[in-house]
């Protein structure tokens, strides 16, 4: 199997789940997503990443279309030199090579599920601004995610082809994740608000598009009686959310390719993390405010993929290996889960 192959059979299978998560192959409507509804879609997409995890170690050289040595020594060089393969059988080597493989995935996959954390909330606040009835944020965000994953595969597959050709962008990347992860840090969390007029997407729509400003409707384009073809704020709206979600990723794809420098391994991983962001939203929609350590912990997460990236060469030297790294984002974020159950913020008024 190629790697384009795996690629279109992986895609299709992501695609068929995503419209039966999404409810199109029922007739939904637009009607409200329910909080169980939204946990167990949330627990379906955490059960297919793991299962993909497994997966990756029984067969992961079907990604690379490895069937000899010659070639998976060729793409252990490419994308993960730092693996000793010894000096086993063909089936050994592969299966060390698989194993890696899969545990990359899993660190990504955790990384990005974790940092889209703050995408929920910022979403929220976006649907707040723009005053989008609660019917349709299923239908919004099934659009926006779809277009989030297109802008991200482009990002993905360009961001690995600048780190082979110019191996120096990847101590950028690592100063870039230090700094976002102190600012998180040092900055105090506040709610801002947008104005939905003098957002930066929505001026750009209109220059080329006709606006139509009534309140939110269930359609993305509406043909008045004069012939004119307007497009809705539900449109805009989804342009902002696959907009919104790029932006976060300037800083959470970086943080990935700390673990892994394999693209294909990294788009699996944003895949899986933004496919269950849509459940995420409306489950953690109902528990704001419960983890109140957590963008703290997020900080500390990316100053750690950051000076990770900065220090990788003195890290391979010692061990240093994608387990390690597994061990220490886990930490990372069961302390600020802990801590946020233990010390959960007080009530404004309450002493």
């Amino acid at each position: 199997m190629s790697e384009s192959l795996f690629f279109l059979l992986f895609s299709v299978g992501v695609i068929l789940v995503m419209l039966l998560d999404l409810g199109i192959f029922k007739k939904a409507g637009a009607a409200e997503v329910t909080f169980k509804e939204a946990g167990f879609w949330t627990a379906a997409w955490v059960l297919l990443a793991g299962s993909f995890y497994f997966f990756l170690g029984q067969f992961g050289g079907m990604v690379h279309g490895i069937t000899d040595v010659s070639g998976l020594i060729a793409v252990k060089e490419m994308y993960a030199p730092h693996i000793d393969l010894g000096v086993g059988s063909f089936s050994d080597q592969l299966t060390i090579f698989q194993n890696n493989l899969s545990l990359e995935f899993i660190t990504g996959y955790l990384v990005e599920y974790s940092l889209s954390a703050d995408n929920v909330f910022v979403f929220i606040l976006i649907f707040n601004s723009f005053g989008v009835q609660k019917r349709y944020y299923k239908k919004i965000l099934v659009w926006g995610i779809l277009g989030a994953i297109i802008l991200r595969l482009i990002f993905i597959f360009l961001g690995a082809a600048l780190l082979q050709k110019f191996d120096w962008i990847i101590y950028v990347f690592g100063a870039f994740l230090v700094y976002t992860g102190v600012k998180i840090l040092f900055t105090k969390q506040h709610d801002e608000e947008i104005n939905p007029a003098e957002h930066p997407i929505v001026k750009f729509l209109s220059r080329f598009f006709n606006v139509y400003h009534r309140n939110v409707i269930g359609r993305f384009f509406v043909r008045m009686k004069t012939g004119k073809l307007f497009i809705t704020p539900i449109f805009v709206i989804v342009v902002v959310i696959a907009f919104t979600d790029i932006l976060f990723a300037v800083d959470s794809i970086p943080a990935i390719f700390s673990i892994s420098k394999d693209p294909y391994i990294v788009f699996f991983s944003n895949v899986f993390a933004v496919m269950g962001l849509r459940s995420l939203f409306f489950f953690l929609s109902n528990l704001m405010g419960l983890f109140r350590f957590l963008p703290m912990g997020l900080g500390v997460l990316l100053s750690f993929v950051g000076i990770k990236m900065l220090a990788h060469h003195y890290l391979s030297e010692i061990g240093f290996g994608t387990l390690s790294s597994l061990g220490v984002i886990v930490g990372i974020l069961a302390t600020s889960i802990i801590l946020s159950l233990l010390f959960p913020e007080k009530e404004k008024g309450l002493k």
